[in-house]
């Protein structure tokens, strides 16, 4: 509140016995207060000086008690800004981390999985090492094909296991013979020259695991799969590209159609004897083995025997149709034996 104080001050002093003139007046306020004396005047001064400076000192803190309050304000909101742009700045690094996280794992994958669905070059791997007899083996899936689909799963049975199966099926081998299309009975045939034995299926302990391992591996039950069916190829024999899927009608009335084979490799071979599908679309000459090949492995898509490893393919398709792609043959041993046991997998159950 301002103090308002009225005023006027003589300009000259009135000498003794003189008239006294009209002299102006300096007013101070909006009202007219006339002094008569010099010395109530100057008195008046010096109370107007003192009660004017007090309204100012009075403003003065006012003002800076009203400016504390936002410099406090202002102060506070600097560090939520501050903080606020932490926040973001660690956001955007949590984002970038996790983007080269991203792209090293989609590199990574690129060059496992295969680039085209027909590039024979690649190799997809799931890998894992088991402790067998003190010393390990890597085992591994390997993609073969698309067109049709076959897996190569390297290592998948034991040494022993295979072993095993040779010398349970050698005492029953008989020649082999094929499927007659028109009767559905089986008859001797020169296109299948290699002698076999059936197992029946869950014999006993060792037959039963790998019955099992073949079930977790394609996914198809036990109960739907064939006995296994030994196969031993000499020098010279061989079975010309055939299709495991049958055409009549009476071959499939137990357990429906053939959908899957498995094809395990119980031996070594030192020439020949390759899995053959000459049907199949690839660029067949970029398998890593291609110039281990022989002249009939070098006719289509050849999978070269070994030891422990098995070949999955399917004789029909994701749609449920028959698919002739999957045409298959085993090209004639050209030096050393050919020991093989096949796994033929239903649609339904069947019943042994």
């Amino acid at each position: 509140m301002f103090i308002r104080i009225y005023y006027n001050i003589p300009r000259n002093k009135k000498k003794p016995g003189a008239q006294t003139e009209a002299q102006p007046t300096e007013h101070y306020g909006l009202d007219r207060s006339p002094f008569s004396t010099a010395n109530e005047t100057e008195a008046i001064k010096i109370s107007c000086y003192s009660v004017s400076f007090i309204p100012l000192n009075f403003q003065i803190l006012e003002m800076v008690k009203a400016r504390q309050p936002r410099k406090l304000s202002r102060t506070t909101s600097s560090w939520w800004t501050l903080l606020l742009m932490s926040l973001v700045l660690c956001s955007f690094l949590v984002v970038v981390v996790l983007a080269l996280r991203i792209l090293s794992n989609a590199n990574t994958n690129t060059s496992s999985v295969l680039s085209k669905p027909n590039h024979l070059n690649s190799i997809a791997r799931n890998t894992h090492v088991e402790a067998e007899q003190h010393h390990h083996r890597e085992r591994w899936v390997e993609i073969i094909s698309w067109e049709p689909r076959a897996f190569l799963y390297h290592n998948f049975l034991t040494k022993e296991e295979c072993e095993y199966l040779v010398s349970i099926a050698t005492p029953n081998m008989r020649k082999s013979e094929v499927v007659d299309n028109e009767t559905g009975k089986s008859k001797d045939s020169r296109v299948r020259t290699s002698s076999g034995a059936f197992l029946v299926r869950g014999r006993d302990k060792i037959v039963r695991n790998i019955e099992k391992k073949i079930a977790e591996f394609s996914f198809i039950p036990i109960e739907h799969g064939e006995g296994l069916h030994v196969l031993h190829y000499e020098v010279g024999q061989k079975y010309d590209p055939h299709f495991d899927y049958f055409m009549d009608e009476f071959n499939t009335k137990n357990g429906g159609q053939r959908i899957a084979t498995m094809l395990m490799y119980i031996s070594d071979v030192e020439e020949g004897g390759e899995t053959v599908f000459p049907n199949a679309k690839g660029n067949f000459s970029s398998v890593p083995w291609w110039n281990e090949l022989s002249d009939c492995g070098k006719k289509g898509l050849s999978i070269k025997p070994k030891m422990g490893d098995a070949l999955l393919f399917w004789s029909m398709k994701p749609d449920g149709t028959l698919d002739p792609l999957s045409l298959h043959g085993s090209c004639p041993v050209i030096k050393g034996n050919k020991w093989s046991c096949t796994k033929w997998m239903r649609l339904t159950e069947y019943k042994t």
